[in-house]
This record gives structure tokens, sequence and C-alpha cells, in this order.
């Protein structure tokens, strides 16, 4: 089976993570880099991943004009990152130019851009953002946007899949954090599912940190989630 888990190495210690991905980098998985990390230690973190044996989904929601988000892009293509995460929100012009700045750094990275971020409910979407859409419907329209704009696919919340494959098709990516195996504290999540759950849904990757981070064995931890979904087929 492939690895559909992205660990997230949400971590401030870098022995912390070197600690990860010697144990984890032998189930063939990709590693979740976000802003903590690559603030706290620079692009030369991505390279220590790859070099440890992993792959790398470089989360850094790139949102910024065209301009400046497809030099980014092209950076992070030449750093070897696997996937890059950019705002669907930013616009087309914007996503469009991440898909070229990757193209034009030679990489087989791929683009995915973020929906509505999981910590995000109805009440915040309507009342704080000033969106009047549904949550669910805030997502199908920016899912759309990015396919249109040629990205490859969407970091969602496993309560979109479903409706998100239905209207992007069975080639677009999906990437779902907001995962949550069965007994796990749910944190600072608001829309949230279990690994076999997400996958049978129609999810390509799901994005999980502390439940594997966190447990006594990380290696261990990997494993039942792996099991999990493989039981469920």
């Amino acid at each position: 089976m492939t690895n559909p888990v992205i660990t997230a190495l949400d971590v401030s210690d870098r022995e912390a993570m070197r600690s990860l991905i010697k144990q984890l980098a032998p189930f063939g998985g990709v590693f979740k880099l976000g802003l903590e990390m690559f603030v706290g230690f620079g692009p030369e973190i991505v390279r220590e991943v790859i070099e440890g044996g992993g792959k790398v989904m470089l989360d850094l929601k790139l949102h910024d004009i065209p301009n400046t988000v497809k030099k980014a892009a092209r950076n992070a293509g030449l750093l070897g990152a696997e996937l890059l995460t950019v705002h669907a929100s930013g616009g087309s012009a914007m996503l469009k130019a991440a898909v070229e700045g990757v193209r034009e750094s030679g990489s087989r990275t791929k683009v995915l851009a973020v929906t509505v971020l999981t910590s995000i409910d109805e009440e915040t979407l309507r009342n704080e953002l000033g969106v009047g859409k549904s949550v669910l419907d805030q997502v199908k329209s920016l899912a759309l946007l990015a396919k249109e704009s040629g990205v490859d696919g969407v970091v969602c919340s496993p309560k979109e899949i479903t409706a998100i494959r239905e209207c992007c098709g069975p080639d677009f990516l999906i990437v779902t954090p907001g995962i949550r195996p069965k007994g796990s504290a749910v944190g600072d999540q608001k829309r949230i599912k279990t690994p076999s759950e997400a996958i049978a849904d129609g999810a390509n990757y799901i994005v999980v940190g502390r439940p594997i981070t966190e447990a006594n064995s990380p290696a261990g931890a990997m494993q039942d989630i792996l099991n999990e979904i493989e039981n469920a087929k």
C-alpha cells in the first residue's frame, strides 16, 4: 500500500525532528514542514528532510502578489519539495503564477491550494471574514477556481472531500488535515474525521500531526493508522 499519511513535523526542536524522520522515513510517506519550522530553521530544513530519506510538503500557504508567489514557488521547486501550498483566496492570477514558478524550476513539485482552514467554522467565516457562503460552498468555489487555474489539488477538511471529488473529478489531488485517529484529542481542529473515513471518502493524502509525533512510539502510531486504513477497505 502506498503510504497516504503526511506527518506534520510541528516540532520546535531539530533533534526531535531528526529522530522522527529516522523512525518514519522507512514508511515512505511525506513530511509536512510548516511556517514554524521553515521560519525557525530556514530553507535548509527542506534539504535535511530529503537527505534523511523523506519527501516534503512545504506548507507555507503562499498568499501575495502573483510575481512574488511565482518566484517563491520556483524556489520551493528548486529545494525539492514534493508538495507546495498556496492560498486559493489569492485569486486565479496568483494561482497560475505559482504553477508557472514550479514549472520554471524543472521540478515535479505539485501545487495545492488551501481552501478554508480547518480551524474556521461557519460563524467565523460569516461574522469575522464577511463571507456570506457556507463553509462547504466557499470550499467548492475555491476548489473549482484552483482547478481552472491549473493547480494540482487542494487542501480541505475531511467534511468537504466528497463534494470536491464530485465537482473537481477523480484526478484532482485532495489533501486532508483535521485527521484524528479514534481516541485522539481534537485540539484546535473543528472539522475532523478518522483516517479510514477520509480515505474512503476520496482523499489522496491525510495529514496527521500530534497523534504520531507525540506518541510514545511514532513508528507504532504510523503503523496503527496504516492498518486502520487497510482493514477498512
